[in-house]
């Protein structure tokens, strides 16, 4: 008979090792991993960068933003921004920096399928005026609109006066 108080029942996962030992194997990697992500200070540089760029894009809302004619300008800015924080919080967070490559077989598919999708709905966005329904250009916006508009700010009862 063999000796049933030496050894756990369960699968043997390796030639001649417990599913118990495996666990405790497993364990003991994702200990020493942990410790290789950087630690604590890694994560408050990570932090300090992500307030660094919030304060960016706040600075594009102040009067000392030299491009304060130029919306698109600033826009691409807090695209960038905004982009490079998503970044920071994928890569740090949630752990993807210290994945190994199988993250690419995840995320290039799905940076390929939203790029088409971009593309795809380009001529739709661009082209959504010409062909409407009777009813929808009744009460579409034009471009007489804005000017009875304008026009009205400056004349009617609520219009401020320039001194």
């Amino acid at each position: 008979m063999s000796d049933h108080g030496t050894h756990s029942h369960g699968p043997v996962t390796r030639s001649g090792e417990s599913a118990d030992e495996t666990l405790q194997h497993s364990i003991e990697s994702e200990h020493g991993d942990h410790h290789a992500h950087g630690g604590l200070g890694k994560y408050l540089l990570v932090f300090l960068a992500l307030c660094g760029l919030t304060t960016m894009s706040f600075f594009t809302y102040s009067p000392a933003w030299p491009w304060r004619d130029q919306p698109q300008v600033g826009w691409t800015f807090m695209m960038a921004v905004s982009c490079t924080k998503a970044m920071l919080v994928i890569l740090f967070f949630m752990h993807v920096w210290w994945e190994a490559n199988w993250k690419y077989v995840l995320t290039i598919p799905a940076a390929m399928m939203a790029l088409f999708l971009a593309i795809m709905l380009i001529p739709d966005v661009g082209m959504r005026n010409r062909m409407v329904s009777q009813e929808r250009a009744l009460h579409m916006a034009r471009g007489a609109d804005l000017k009875v508009l304008e026009k009205a700010s400056t004349e009617g009862p609520f219009a401020v006066q320039a001194h």
